[in-house]
């Protein structure tokens, strides 16, 4: 469903919280989102900003993308995975409501574009997918914080040899964008997956739910219909400074010398709502992790019988994660390890756990961990791995790739083992209406 149906449904089942009171783009929106984090939050007045509504935190739990998508919680991962092997084509529409107001004439200063934090380098974009398409591999699909420079720039964040970079390297002029924001819960997690190079990620979206696109107004683009602002424009070869700005850790990253994008057109909804992701916060971890899922439980589902994956938010959602087996074999838990960390090569520590642990619970983690746990038979340990540049307690040297020593425990009941003494005792249940 669209960005705006989800904030309906949101405020139907008595989810999303809204607030009249003026409330300003300058930190204030920000801490106030952040106290409620977890909860969608809709602002309905925007101090200096007429016209304009802004919402933040769709993304930041589980369950609304579950409700979104209308699946269980668990069923998420398998869901990703399954989009992902069997993409779908978007249809193309002539008329969308993404264009419903086109402004040639423009400045960026117009829109509510947020400063989140004093340490920030100015005012940040951070819940926006960027569209592009490579001369040779086709459309791509993902997300680049973006700075505001004036009223028609900006300075993208392109990480280094992934996609965009690639596409830009390859361009001997500008490359075209077309950035998006607002958008489907189910476009955010396309953007979020990395599939391979020759799968587009829009496709994966329309396998998720239906995301029909229409044809940008300046170049040959095809967007998402329902995206509530989408900015046209171009990516430059001109490099400015970007930076600080706080990291998926909580961490505040570096300046660097980064591309500049300019603005040709802003076409957007009327009465548009702008999403704003709070950096660091529950939007920022779910969306960087839980698309790693699938590919996870597939690497473990070629050793060992694989029943779930989460990667946690205590992680930073990229860095721990929790794997649920049912367990075939003595080595089944060592192999699970092994192939969780092939399925997500950021991974610095990974619990894995049996069946009937409940992987979105910590303190039932914890307790496999207890009682099923020895560190001189269970425990993994990889030195100098390929890790994560996101860590600021790994070893990182410029031009390499980072390097980290990594954990996994294996939390499983020992095979062969008398399962009755490793298992709860239950009490009953009781229908506490006829007691209360």
């Amino acid at each position: 469903m669209s960005f705006r149906r989800f904030i309906q449904q949101a405020e139907d089942n008595g989810d999303l919280v809204t607030i009249n009171r003026s409330v300003d783009t300058t930190y204030e929106l920000a801490n106030v989102a952040h106290a409620l984090e977890g909860r969608p939050v809709l602002f309905n007045s925007i101090l200096g900003y007429p016209g304009w509504r802004v919402c933040a935190g769709p993304c930041s739990d589980r369950r609304y993308f579950a409700m979104d998508l209308g699946l269980p919680v668990d069923q998420l991962p398998i869901h990703l995975a399954r989009a992902i092997a069997h993409p779908k084509l978007p249809p193309l529409v002539e008329q969308a409501p993404c264009q419903e107001v086109i402004l040639k004439e423009f400045d960026l200063n117009d829109l509510p574009i947020l400063l989140h934090l004093p340490q920030d380098g100015g005012h940040y974009v951070a819940s926006n997918v960027v569209i592009t398409e490579d001369p040779d591999l086709g459309r791509n699909m993902c997300y680049h914080r973006l700075m505001r420079l004036d009223g028609k720039r900006f300075a993208a964040r392109i990480v280094e040899r992934r996609g965009t970079h690639t596409a830009v390297s390859k361009t001997a002029g500008d490359l075209p964008v077309a950035i998006c924001i607002g958008v489907s819960l189910a476009v955010h997690l396309a953007a979020s997956m990395s599939p391979p190079p020759d799968v587009d990620e829009l496709s994966v979206a329309q396998a998720l739910a239906p995301t029909p696109l229409v044809k940008c107004i300046t170049n040959d683009l095809q967007v998402p219909a329902d995206a509530e602002i989408v900015l046209e424009g171009r990516i430059t070869k001109q490099l400015v400074h970007e930076g600080p700005f706080m990291d998926l850790t909580e961490t505040m990253d570096i300046v660097r010398d980064q591309p500049v994008i300019e603005i040709d057109l802003i076409t957007h909804r009327r009465d548009p709502i702008y999403h704003a992701l709070l950096p660091g916060g529950l939007e920022h971890k779910l969306l960087m992790g839980m698309p790693k899922e699938p590919t996870i439980l597939a690497e473990v589902n070629k050793v060992t019988r694989c029943t779930g994956a989460v990667i946690t938010p205590g992680g930073a959602s990229w860095l721990h994660a929790v794997v649920q087996i049912d367990k075939q074999g003595p080595e089944d838990g060592r192999l699970a390890i092994e192939a969780a960390f092939n399925g997500h090569g950021s991974l610095k520590h990974v619990w894995v756990v049996d069946s009937d642990i409940d992987i979105y619970n910590p303190a039932e983690v914890e307790w496999a961990m207890a009682t099923r746990f020895q560190a001189n038979s269970d425990l993994v340990k990889l030195d100098s791995q390929p890790g994560s540049s996101l860590d600021p307690s790994g070893r990182h040297a410029a031009g390499q790739k980072s390097r980290t020593d990594k954990l996994g425990f294996d939390c499983t009941i020992p095979w062969g083992a008398d399962k009755s003494k490793f298992q709860k005792a239950r009490y009953g249940a009781v229908q506490l209406s006829d007691y209360t």
